[in-house]
């Protein structure tokens, strides 16, 4: 935009009733933006389909993503029901931040269960070789040696084991339902801490006993999938100590199935008020920290300053002497904003915070892109450079594809050579293509066409070559027209030059689709508002009229 951008107000001069009108009819037709007393009815846990799956509300972290939750931590002007505010800026306070960060995480477990199918909770481990794992199993092993010697001690120590056999009940109880009343009070009798202490100072508390109590409930509570663990605690001939580390092994297994289950039961209720839910946390967020639209703010305002100076000039009304810039749609200017996702410079920008949630997702499609990307530029190489005598033979199309995703799909890493990989893959086409010619009596290519060739595909490795640059340009194009059509409707046109990636690229187009009319539904009370004060806040109304056109395969907004 450097060179081209020229401020907002002075590169438009529209009709400023006419296009407000335009502005609220469209911002009419998003979900209304819900008030204080507006909350999802059920949300009794924050912890949900894939991207690529149909939700009812929807068609539907790395380092730096750390530095996009920086933007919620800093002060700027407040923001009431989602409206950026004119009001000065206030002093958060560490309670504020702290609240801000837990909503933040809600919202982020929340949307992950929304529009992951796939998603759910693992036992974490930890890295053989790290500190932090060294330092957890020296405390374990000191704790369970400790308990050990207190047990061997004359007469038994049961201080230690008394407080692991009432945590050991409270996870028990944990995981009752709530009708669950007879074998609620059945624990709570076995497991009384009251008679096992006296027991204890008697010392004629029976560990065992208790120990083999406990795993018959396991029994009882686990799901299928652990009954092996309980049936292998029941037949450990271990010592109690080693009994006891068995069990909470697998209690914290059992955990974990819980909050699976829970997460599965809690993901239909999700989705149904997911688009609700998400925006009143949102908006939770902003009313608490006041920068938490910042760069979203800047994000819309550099695709509005984009799209004004693609904008057609139109005639001036008559009586005036100048005409000006078309406003564009605000559909145009937020699919604008979505396609600049594509090529995002995550190392020089922060994410805007409305899209921090799919950070993740946005990278792998932004990786997957590229090298789709490069794979079609070397493909168009190809045939441009053979012709006929390997067109329409399929089988040798998808080999030449494998082939090339394969030698290149670590392109994203910042170690990677991708000049060396390339005239790996130059040098291996070259091969497959001599031997599938001769397969059928052609002859082999001349050592002046494979340098020819060769020359060329290295050569998209340079940012300004015109295949790679003509490549990316139909791609954006092409994601243009699918965010600007009917989400049900999918054109059945591919630009050239994408015929061989199509499949793929249709998958990956179709998962940002519904990715971004998502985001749509969530947050587009939040663009209007946006776009309607970097519009609208001056008080000189701009002077003429146009109807902005959306992009197509034959009409593409560049």
């Amino acid at each position: 935009m450097a060179g081209k951008s020229r401020s907002i107000e002075q590169t438009h001069s529209t009709s400023f009733k006419n296009y407000k009108e335009t502005l609220l009819v469209f911002e009419k037709c998003w979900p209304a933006m819900p008030g204080n007393d507006e909350r999802p009815t059920s949300m009794s846990t924050s912890v949900s389909q894939d991207v690529s799956s149909d939700a009812d509300s929807s068609d539907h972290c790395p380092s730096d993503s750390d530095c996009s939750r920086q933007s919620f931590t800093s002060d700027s002007s407040s923001s009431k029901h989602s409206s950026p505010s004119s009001s000065p800026p206030k002093t958060i306070t560490l309670d504020e931040v702290m609240s801000s960060a837990r909503d933040l995480s809600d919202l982020t477990i929340a949307h992950e269960i929304i529009v992951n199918r796939e998603f759910h909770v693992e036992q974490p481990q930890l890295p053989q070789n790290s500190l932090v794992k060294h330092v957890k199993d020296i405390v374990h092993k000191a704790f369970w040696d400790s308990l050990e010697s207190e047990l061997n001690n004359d007469p038994p120590e049961y201080k230690h084991a008394i407080k692991l056999l009432e945590e050991i009940r409270e996870i028990l109880l944990s995981f009752l339902s709530l009708g669950a009343n007879r074998l609620r009070t059945q624990i709570l009798e076995v497991l009384d801490m009251d008679l096992i202490g006296q027991q204890a100072d008697k010392e004629v508390v029976d560990i065992q006993g208790l120990a083999s109590y406990i795993i018959t409930i396991m029994g009882k509570l686990c799901a299928p999938i652990r009954d092996e663990e309980v049936k292998r605690l029941r037949e450990s001939p271990g010592n109690v100590v080693s009994m006891f580390k068995d069990i909470f092994r697998v209690l914290d297994l059992m955990k974990m199935d819980m909050v699976n289950f829970t997460i599965q039961n809690l993901r239909p209720e999700l989705q149904r008020h997911s688009v609700e839910y998400e925006r009143a946390k949102f908006q939770t967020i902003l009313e608490k920290t006041p920068s938490a639209l910042n760069h979203t703010t800047d994000w819309i305002k550099s695709s509005l300053e984009e799209v004004l100076f693609s904008m057609p000039t139109v005639k001036p009304p008559s009586g005036q002497e100048k005409g000006g810039k078309a406003l564009p749609s605000p559909l145009l200017v937020l699919n604008t904003g979505y396609i600049r996702i594509l090529t995002w410079d995550y190392h020089k920008h922060r994410l805007p915070e409305t899209l921090m949630t799919d950070e993740v997702r946005l990278r792998d499609i932004q990786r997957s892109l590229r090298l789709l990307q490069a794979v079609a530029s070397v493909l168009l190489i190809v045939y441009s450079a053979i012709g006929g005598a390997i067109s329409g033979l399929t089988a040798l199309a998808e080999r030449l594809k494998r082939m090339t995703s394969v030698l290149l799909e670590d392109m994203h890493s910042s170690d990677f050579n991708l000049l060396e990989a390339l005239e790996n893959v130059s040098n291996q086409i070259c091969c497959e293509l001599n031997k599938s010619l001769t397969e059928r009596n052609y002859p082999t290519l001349t050592p002046d066409l494979q340098a020819t060739l060769k020359g060329q595909i290295t050569s998209i490795n340079q940012e300004n070559n015109p295949i790679r640059s003509l490549v990316e340009g139909r791609v954006q194009q092409y994601f243009r027209v699918l965010l600007a059509t009917n989400p049900q409707v999918t054109p059945s046109l591919t630009p050239g030059g994408l015929t061989l990636i199509q499949p793929e690229l249709t998958s990956l187009a179709s998962t940002f689709v519904k990715l971004v009319n998502f985001n749509k539904q969530v947050y587009s009370p939040f663009y209007m508002l946006i776009l309607k004060s970097l519009l609208f806040s001056n008080d000189v109304p701009p002077s003429s009229t146009a109807t902005p056109q959306e992009p197509s395969m034959h009409n593409p907004v560049t």
